[in-house]
C-alpha cells in the first residue's frame, strides 16, 4: 500500500533558531522530507532567521550539511537537494532588537500573492514574547498567519497562564500552534482510528473490561546538553505534563461528536480536568546513578548529580506515578505511568491489560490468561494484540498467549519503510491549519493545575529522589508501585 501524497498550499516560514539544534536535526530534514515526497508547493520560502551574521551561501551550506546528516539511512539526492536549497534563503536578526526585521518583511511575499506565512519559534521560552510583539509592530503579520510554539510552554501554572496572555494579546488562539510532537507520531495518531474506526475496541474499551493501563516513555539517553534546562525543569516537567498526559488524554479520552480541532481537544480536556489529585505513596522519583564501563568495554556513563555538577541534585531523572480518572468510564481504572533517562532501552509504549475471564471452564491446569493490547510508539511502530489459544500438541488443554501483530512499516509499506517523521505530519498540518493535533491554550493550563500540586507536595517533603543504575529498568521502588496492587510492569524490551 502506498501513502497518498496532498500537496498543500504556497507558503513562506520563518525558522526563529534556524541555526539551532532542533531546527537542524528535525525542522529542516522534515520539509526536506515532505519536498521529496512531491508535497510541497514548489512555490514555498523557507527562512532561516537567528543572530549569527551569515550570508544566504553560508546557511544553505550548515542546512546542507544538516540534511546530509540528519535525513535517515538514504543518501541525500544532490538534484532534490539543489531544488531545496533554491527556497532557503537567511536574515541575521535579534529577537529582542530592531536589527534585521526589515530585511525580514522584505522577503516576505505580499499576503495577496501568498497568504499562509508561518513562524516557527524554534527558540526558548524567553523569546516567544518578544517574537510575538515585534511580528506585530513591524507589520508581518496577516489573517492567515499561524506561529507554531515548541515546548516548555511554562514551567508551572502561572508562566503558562502569563505565556497564553502575551501570545493571544498578538494571536487569536486559531493561530497558535502549540506542537507536541509526540501527537505526530503515525501510532498515536492510531490511537483514534483503532478506538472510533472498530466496533471491536471501543465497548470494551472502560473499567468493566479493563483492568489497568501503562504508559511507559523509556530512553536510554541522558541529559548531556540539556543540563541547565533540565536540573531546573526534572522528568515531570519535561516528559510528563506534556508527553504522557498526552498520551493519557488519547487513551481515556471519549468520542468526540466529530473528528473536529476542537471537538478533540474539548475531550482531551475533559479527561485532565477529571484526574485525581495523586497520593505520595503513589509516586516514585528516581535520578540515574553511573554505570562503569564492563569488561567487554562498554562505555561509562557519569551520574545524573556529576552531569549537573550538583552533588546534592534532587532533580528527578525518571518518575512513575499512580493516577486516577474520576468519570464513568475509569472509575476504579489505575493508569500507571513512566519515564526516564539512562534506562536499558529507548521504548514507547501503552500496554491496556484487559480483565482476566470471569470463569475459566480449562480449570486450574490450564493457566491464567487475560488479553493484552500492546501500542508501540518507538521503535517500530505498530500494535500488538495477545490472544489465547490452545498450546499445540498432546496432552490436554493447555493455554497460551499468542500476538496478532501489526508493524506499520510492514503492513502499509509506507514511504522508505519506515512512517512518516512527527515532524514531518505537524508542518503540513500547520500549512494546512489543521489544529488537530496541537494543544489548546486551557489545555495547557489544565495540565499544569494538576501537576504542580505533584512538585509542591514532593518539594515541601524534602523528597529526594531514588537511585537507580544507569542501563536499568529504574528504580526498585517502581516495581513495588505496582506490586503493591498485585500487577506488573510490561518489560521495557531492546
Amino acid at each position: 500500500m502506498v501513502s497518498r501524497i496532498i500537496p498543500v498550499a504556497p507558503f513562506d516560514l520563518v525558522i526563529f533558531g534556524g541555526t539551532g539544534d532542533l531546527a537542524q536535526r528535525k525542522i529542516l530534514p522534515a520539509l526536506f522530507r515532505r519536498h521529496c515526497a512531491g508535497q510541497l508547493p514548489g512555490s514555498e520560502r523557507i527562512i532561516g532567521a537567528a543572530r549569527a551574521g551569515l550570508s544566504c551561501a553560508d546557511y544553505r551550506n550548515i542546512v546542507a550539511t544538516a540534511l546530509r546528516e540528519h535525513c535517515g539511512p538514504r543518501a541525500v539526492d544532490d538534484a532534490e537537494l539543489t531544488s531545496f536549497l533554491s527556497r532557503v534563503s537567511y536574515v541575521a536578526l535579534d529577537g529582542m532588537g530592531s536589527q534585521g526585521w526589515e530585511e525580514l518583511a522584505a522577503q516576505l511575499r505580499p499576503s495577496a500573492e501568498v497568504p499562509v506565512r508561518l513562524f516557527y519559534f524554534s527558540v526558548g521560552p524567553a523569546l516567544f514574547a518578544p517574537l510575538a510583539e515585534r511580528l506585530h509592530s513591524h507589520g508581518l503579520t496577516n489573517g492567515d498567519t499561524r506561529i507554531v510554539v515548541e515546548k516548555p510552554f511554562g514551567r508551572d501554572l502561572q508562566t503558562a497562564k502569563a505565556l497564553n496572555r502575551t501570545l493571544a494579546s498578538h494571536f487569536d488562539e486559531g493561530q497558535i500552534y502549540r506542537i507536541d510532537h509526540y501527537l505526530g507520531k503515525e501510532t498515536v495518531q492510531n490511537l483514534m482510528a483503532v478506538r472510533f474506526g472498530n466496533m471491536l475496541f471501543e465497548p470494551l474499551w472502560n473499567s468493566q473490561y479493563v483492568d489497568h493501563i501503562q504508559i511507559t516513555v523509556a530512553e536510554t539517553v541522558g541529559i548531556e546538553g540539556r543540563e541547565d534546562y533540565y536540573e531546573r525543569s526534572g522528568a515531570m516537567r519535561d516528559m510528563m505534563q506534556n508527553h504522557l498526559m498526552q498520551l493519557l488524554c488519547l487513551i481515556a479520552m471519549e468520542p468526540p461528536a466529530k473528528f473536529d480541532p476542537d471537538a478533540v481537544r474539548d475531550e482531551k480536556l475533559k479527561v485532565i480536568r477529571a484526574l485525581d489529585p495523586v497520593e505520595p505513596h503513589h509516586i516514585v522519583r528516581g535520578q540515574y546513578q553511573a554505570r562503569q564501563a564492563d569488561e567487554g568495554g562498554a562505555q561509562a556513563h557519569p551520574s545524573y548529580r556529576n552531569t549537573v555538577g550538583n552533588p546534592r541534585s534532587r532533580t528527578e531523572s525518571y518518575v512513575a506515578l499512580k493516577a486516577h480518572i474520576s468519570n464513568w468510564r475509569w472509575a476504579g481504572t489505575p493508569f500507571y505511568l513512566r519515564t526516564g533517562k539512562r534506562l536499558v532501552a529507548r521504548s514507547s509504549v501503552i500496554n491496556v491489560m484487559f480483565k482476566d475471564a470471569p470463569h475459566s471452564i480449562f480449570g486450574a491446569e490450564a493457566g491464567r490468561h487475560a488479553n493484552h493490547l500492546k501500542i508501540r510508539l518507538q521503535p517500530n511502530e505498530g500494535i500488538t494484540l495477545s490472544v489465547t489459544i490452545k498450546e499445540p500438541g498432546q496432552g490436554g488443554m493447555r493455554l497460551i498467549d499468542v500476538p496478532l501483530d501489526m508493524s506499520f512499516a510492514e503492513a502499509l509499506g509506507s514511504e522508505g519503510g519506515t512512517p512518516p517523521d512527527a515532524y514531518e505530519r505537524l508542518i503540513m498540518d500547520v500549512v494546512r491549519g489543521d489544529q488537530t493535533l496541537f494543544m489548546r491554550g486551557d489545555e495547557v493550563e489544565a495540565a499544569w493545575a494538576w501537576t504542580d500540586p505533584i512538585i509542591a507536595g514532593w518539594e515541601a517533603r524534602g523528597d529526594v529522589p531514588k537511585p537507580y543504575d544507569s542501563g536499568s529498568t529504574g528504580p526498585g521502588d517502581a516495581d513495588l508501585l505496582m506490586r503493591r496492587d498485585g500487577r506488573e510492569w510490561r518489560g521495557i524490551n531492546p
